[in-house]
Formats: C-alpha cells, structure tokens, sequence
C-alpha cells in the first residue's frame, strides 16, 4: 500500500472516530438534523478510500447492516424461547465491486493492520489466517451451496461502527451485509428469512459458535422505532413500537473484549441441553421453551445436574418475562417494563452466571439513580454491554455517576451511547454520486 493510501485511510478513521466522538457526547446524532450531511460525507469518504485500496475508478455499490440490541429474553433463543431485539444506527458498512476473475480481496478499516486478505472463489474454507475475513468468507460459501450464482471474484471494503466485540451483533452484521451485497450485486432472488437463516448457518457450522437466530434475524428484519417480538422456534414475529415517552435506550459499553468462540457460551448451551434431555425422560417437549415457570417448578426434579438446573431455569422464567415484556410495552407500561429488565439481569447473574463484575457494576449503579426505569446486560454476556432506560433530562448525570463508580471499581471507563432503533439490512442509495 503505497504512502497516499495509508495517509488517506487513516485520515478517513480520523474523521469518522471525530464524528462519533460528538455523537457519544452527544452534540449530534445520526437522525438528526445533521444526517444528511454526516451520512454523505461518510460515503463520499469510504468510495474514495475503497479507490485507493483497490486502484480503481469504478464505483462501488454500497450497502449497510447494523448491529443490534436485545431488550429483553437473553440466552432463550437457542432454547426455543422469545426475544425482543431492535436494530440500532451502528452498524457494518460494505462497498463492493465484482471482479473478473475468481480472486475474493477483503478489506476492513477497523483491522487495517491485516492489509488485504486475498482468498479465491475455488477455495472458501476456513482458514484461522483470514481472522475477520472467514464471516464474510462463510456467507459466500452458503450462499453458493444454497444455489445462488456467485461467478465472480469481489473486491469487498468493510467499515463498522460498532465498538468491537461489544456484544452488539457485529458479526451478524458482517454476516447480513454480506448476504444483501451478493443479492444486489449478482441479481439473486432469496427469501430475507432464508438469508437469515444461512448467516446463523454460518455462525454454527463456520465459525464454531452454537447460537441462536436472534442476530442475523434482528439485523436482517430490523424496522425503525420497532423492536422485534421473536419466537425463535417457530420464527412467528411481531414489530412492537418503541415508544419511550421522555426516556432513552442507553447502551453502556464495558470497554471488556469478549469472543464467544473462546468464552463459556457452548458451555451454557450444552448444560440447557442436559437439562432438556433429563426432562424429556418423562416430558414430551422439544425445546425449555415450552414450558411455563409452573410446570418447570413441577419437573425440575428431573434435571439431576443443579447447575444445569439453574441454567433451564433462566431459560424459562426469562422467556415468560419477554412475553409479559410485550405486553406492557403494548400498554405504555415502561415501568413494569423496566422492572422486568431488572429481574431478567438477576436471573443472568445468579442462574445463568455470564455477568461479571463489569456489567454488574454498571447495572447496580444504574438501579440507585433517579430518572433509571431498568437497566440489565445486553447480548451473550461476559462482558460487552449493558442497556437502560433513562430520563431525557438524566442522561448527563447518569453517565458521570456511573461512570464515575465504574472507573473505582474497574479501573477503566466505561462508553456510553444513545440508542437509536433504525431498519435492517440494506443497500444504500442515498448520498451516492
């Protein structure tokens, strides 16, 4: 990469770190008035860079996944149980060209330390050298092997501004971002929920992490101002209105890494297996999703392992909580809203036990401050981030107390974002020349 480029990339980083700079302090947002001119300068900025990179005049073709928040029913997707994700306005963006030949280069400004990783069309497997590369790397094998005619190499730019491994979805979204630029560029005809289905393919089969559906299906289906009501086991849905009346949604990051590949995630869900197999030794049930709190406290005497006990018992008592959690937000009810984001995180605690004291020290501190309705972690855990629901009027404070009890007790900062709830996967038109 010659001098030109690299001072033109890192000049590109510099101004979108500066943009959402003032967004965290919140001097604007990204649906504010300054959108326009914020969204056109990003886009202008990452065509040129995508030239650069690959020493090309053509112009590339744009498109946009976000990541994605999950109100309420942690860890019950894989268990046959409901979830209640919304998008929010960051996200992965993917400017793309086909090639001529079978040659596959990928490019992310957020790892571009690695320079390009080069791969080829004949040879998709996974390889641990391409790091970051094997997401999008997996959505084209599947996509392939689904029978979509991809018969060309790309030249593939990526940009997320979702803070790395926060937990807010980042690979479902390089994941659905991929999937809706070989749509829009090779002309395909597939089912939004088929593409869903073959990213979470490639999250189980590819990558080796035993998740649910929630994240490709929330970034995949996401819809401005609505959060999605999942049934995870029949993929029934409901788009819910977030009204939040003089409240925000705030997303408070950790700043602690996490990978699931290398955390306790497939541990959790092969002991919500084990239970499931000693219940089904007299219950004919498919999934702990099925089961109501009473009829769990009537068989849980089935499950002989306690901890495997403790982990069914999330799982069923938190996907009652996400159907209740429907329900008051149908009714305006934000305070018993927040109370059952209160109770879902005790239950992530103390039965799953994938907090830490990270996220429990954010959520606690939230619990005592005025202006909190409910705060709980959000996403698999072990580390990532937190969401609360905080007055207008109380963001400023709440963000220098917590903070302020974070940084005596971890030793770091903590970030913090207002969320806003934006649509799924797409390609972008808008802003480009």
């Amino acid at each position: 990469m010659n001098i030109i480029t690299i001072y033109s990339t890192l000049k590109l980083v510099k101004l979108i770190n500066y943009v959402y700079l003032l967004i965290a302090k919140g001097r604007f947002t990204l649906f504010s008035m300054n959108y326009w001119e914020v969204s056109t300068m990003l886009i202008s900025d990452l065509t040129a860079t995508f030239q650069e990179i690959f020493q090309t005049r053509e112009q590339p073709r744009i498109f946009f996944a976000p990541g994605r928040i999950n109100l309420i029913g942690e860890h019950t997707d894989y268990n046959g149980g409901h979830v209640f994700p919304a998008t929010i306005s960051f996200g992965t963006y993917a400017l793309a060209r086909k090639r001529t030949d079978n040659k596959l280069r990928f490019y992310s400004l957020n790892f571009s330390e690695l320079g390009i990783i080069e791969g080829s069309m004949d040879q998709l497997s996974y390889q641990k050298q391409d790091d970051w590369a094997n997401y999008p790397k997996g959505m084209i094998t599947f996509m392939k092997q689904a029978g979509h005619l991809i018969d060309t190499g790309l030249d593939i730019l990526y940009y997320g501004d979702i803070p790395n491994r926060a937990g807010l979805s980042s690979s479902a979204s390089i994941e659905m971002v991929t999937g809706v630029l070989l749509e829009g560029l090779f002309d395909l005809s597939i089912d939004r929920i088929d593409m869903i289905k073959l990213g979470q393919k490639v999250e189980n089969e590819y990558i080796g992490v035993n998740s649910g559906i929630m994240d490709q299906f929330a970034v995949g289906m996401g819809k401005k101002d609505h959060a999605i009501h999942l049934n995870t086991e029949t993929l029934a849905y409901e788009y819910a209105p977030i009204q939040l009346q003089d409240h925000v949604i705030m997303i408070i990051h950790t700043n602690k890494p996490r990978t699931l590949a290398d955390s306790k995630y497939n541990e959790r869900r092969q002991q919500c297996e084990k239970a499931l197999a000693d219940l089904q030794t007299e219950l004919n049930i498919t999934s702990l999703g099925e089961l109501s709190k009473e009829q769990f406290e009537q068989n849980k005497h089935l499950i002989k392992n306690e901890t495997n006990r403790k982990r069914a018992k999330h799982a069923v008592y938190e996907n009652e909580r996400t159907i209740e959690a429907l329900q008051k937000l149908k009714a305006g009810d934000l305070k018993a809203f927040g109370q059952l984001m209160n109770e879902s995180h005790l239950s992530l605690q103390h039965d799953y036990e994938v907090t830490g004291i990270e996220l429990d020290t954010i959520v606690t501190t939230a619990w005592k401050l005025d202006g909190v309705l409910g705060a709980r972690m959000t996403g698999a855990g072990f580390g990532g981030c937190a969401i609360a629901i905080v007055d207008k009027n109380q963001v400023t404070e709440f963000k220098q107390q917590v903070n302020q009890v974070y940084r005596e007790t971890v030793g770091y900062d903590a970030t913090f974002y207002i969320a806003e709830i934006g649509n799924g996967a797409k390609e972008i038109t808008e802003g480009v020349k």
